[in-house]
């Protein structure tokens, strides 16, 4: 019995952490098809009185939109192959390969994790400025290429693999480089394609740096382009920020959907707990 009012209170406690996280999407897509009178006299109300598309068609009419959503597509796109490339190559090297001070260089690479963002921004944005790219994509693409989050992440899929299949393929001549792209990168699939996706989201939702760095609407993310409707003390466009809101939360919520198997899974795998 005592089992039982246990799993029941559990349950309670999941379905209120359920309700907490859901609640922001369904607040956002809810308040992005009412008028700004009904947003302001109902905000947290979920279903529409006055079902409107006007806030999206105001959006469109008053950014360059799709030049917004490329430029957000692209950055994360290009961001998550480098990152996914060096990842693969740096875990192959930490777990194969026999170098003097592995283990502290990786232990190095690691401590970086914990550095916090506003310690290395003010150092990458004099970098960025010396190198003429503020105000451009490759502005905001480059600090995000240095991340070991991956590193980390590949390296202990990797380690589940046993080595005697690796030594065994040198044995036959057979190259690091065909290990990597025959043997390692077809097991460890699952795990880049989860790492992947959680370096496109993280790349797409970003909004501090590009603040930094992008002054022109033709430069906007889609996060810089929310700002826009958003001011200090609560917007006068709130209805059209959650429009905007939610064209930005699309395509990271389509993406985990489909794949929240494998990033689960790589997390497990990982020893993240």
């Amino acid at each position: 019995m005592k089992t039982k009012n246990n799993q029941i209170f559990l349950h309670i406690i999941l379905l209120i952490l359920v309700i907490i996280t859901l609640f922001p999407i369904f607040f956002a897509l809810s308040n992005s098809f009412k008028t700004l009178q009904e947003s302001f006299n109902s905000v947290l109300s979920l279903i529409p009185k006055e079902f409107t598309i006007d806030n999206y068609k105001y959006v469109f009419s008053r950014l360059p939109l799709f030049k917004i959503i490329v430029n957000t597509f692209v950055i994360a796109f290009i961001v998550t192959m480098v990152k996914i490339i060096t990842s693969v190559l740096a875990s192959y090297s930490f777990v194969y390969f026999e170098f003097k001070g592995k283990n502290v260089i990786y232990l190095i690479f690691l401590t970086t994790m914990f550095i916090p963002f506003t310690v290395t921004m003010i150092p990458n944005y004099l970098i960025v400025s010396k190198l003429n790219l503020t105000d451009s994509i490759w502005g905001v693409m480059l600090p995000q290429f240095a991340d070991v989050l991956g590193i980390f992440l590949l390296r202990q899929s990797m380690r589940t693999i046993p080595k005697s299949i690796i030594e065994v393929s040198k044995i036959d001549g057979v190259s690091d480089l065909r290990i990597l792209k025959d043997i390692i990168m077809p097991i460890i699939r699952p795990s880049i394609i989860s790492t992947a996706i959680i370096f496109f989201i993280n790349s797409w939702n970003e909004y501090v740096w590009p603040v930094l760095i992008i002054s022109t609407k033709e430069h906007y993310t889609l996060s810089l382009a929310l700002q826009l409707f958003i001011s200090s003390e609560g917007g006068t466009e709130f209805p059209v920020a959650m429009a905007v809101s939610v064209i930005t939360m699309i395509i990271p919520l389509i993406l985990f959907i489909i794949f929240q198997r494998h990033i689960i899974s790589t997390f497990i795998s990982s020893g993240i707990k």
